[in-house]
């Protein structure tokens, strides 16, 4: 989820260089779409062999797949296919005007679509990644189809629905919404990131792309996903009893699901568990090759135990 987050928490260095674009790191991945259940799903794919596995990255709230876009190249060149995505209603993927089609379980559906095919083209092993919501949206997937997922990560998500101030903040987006449609939303977010000092450090090629992929957010989708993300039950058992092997991970400050949170969801699915320093909720974006380690190390240790 790319919303400004809590202004009031302890500082943190991040791991990128002060010129860092973020989101428009280079990655050779080409652009290409996948059915989902209510249109073309727009993905940025590495394609090759797949030697060690096939990699599918799910975005979080108002994000999109270039927020994986640090470890595209890294993993490929590692030995892995990578297929980020985006969900129905965010930037390059359209999406259906009514706000119920938007519910974690549906979104779930388009993502064990993407899954299959990526199982019939590479075969196994395939490791899931959600980051933020998408990590509740893939874990439904999972809950759906254990079968298709050789491993399962979350990053930056939590056990059940978003509390504090960026729950507090989607309250504010149906009024916003009826008032003024995406482009209000926008406008009053970006009046909030210009109070923010970690916002107004971003590069301004990087903040253009935030706005670009922003206005292009479906009304619906915004309302859908805030709706479900502010709903969703506690299902760590559930996920539990897969028995597909789980990371947790998450930046070491992370102001949308707390750390403590994520610990004691670790703790709950017996699941490993790795703090991503100087990262905030974004890692792959904030500390890409802290990220990039820890994924490839869980990848590697679970492929030894099976």
């Amino acid at each position: 989820m790319v919303l400004p987050g809590d202004s009031d928490a302890r500082p943190v260095l991040l791991a990128i260089a002060p010129d860092d674009l973020r989101q428009l790191a280079e990655h050779d991945a080409a652009h290409r779409d996948f059915a989902g259940g209510a249109g073309p799903l727009a993905a940025l794919d590495t394609g090759g062999d797949a030697a060690r596995g096939t990699v599918l990255m799910v975005a979080g709230y108002t994000g999109s797949k270039e927020d994986f876009a640090p470890l595209l190249r890294p993993l490929a060149e590692a030995g892995f296919r990578v297929v980020a995505l985006d969900q129905r209603g965010q930037y390059e993927s359209a999406g259906p005007d009514d706000p119920t089609q938007y519910s974690v379980e549906i979104l779930a559906g388009d993502v064990v679509a993407v899954a299959r095919v990526l199982r019939q083209e590479s075969g196994e092993p395939l490791h899931l990644v959600g980051h933020s919501f998408g990590g509740l949206v893939t874990r439904a997937a999972v809950l759906a189809e254990p079968s298709l997922s050789t491993t399962f990560t979350l990053l930056g998500s939590g056990p059940s629905k978003l509390t504090g101030r960026r729950a507090d903040l989607l309250d504010h987006l149906g009024p916003l919404l009826d008032a003024g449609g995406v482009a209000l939303v926008h406008q009053t977010l970006e009046q909030v990131a210009m109070t923010d000092p970690k916002a107004q450090a971003v590069p301004s090629p990087t903040r253009e792309f935030y706005s670009r992929r922003f206005l292009r957010n479906s009304a619906a989708g915004l309302r859908g996903m805030a709706a479900a993300m502010l709903a969703e039950p506690d299902r760590v058992e559930e996920l539990k009893a897969t028995g597909v092997p789980v990371l947790v991970a998450h930046g070491e400050a992370d102001d949308a699901w707390l750390p403590h949170v994520q610990a004691d969801m670790a703790q709950r699915l017996g699941a490993r568990h790795e703090v991503i320093n100087n990262s905030i909720h974004s890692p792959a974006v904030e500390n890409p090759p802290r990220t990039l380690e820890v994924l490839c190390d869980f990848w590697a240790s679970a492929q030894v135990r099976s």
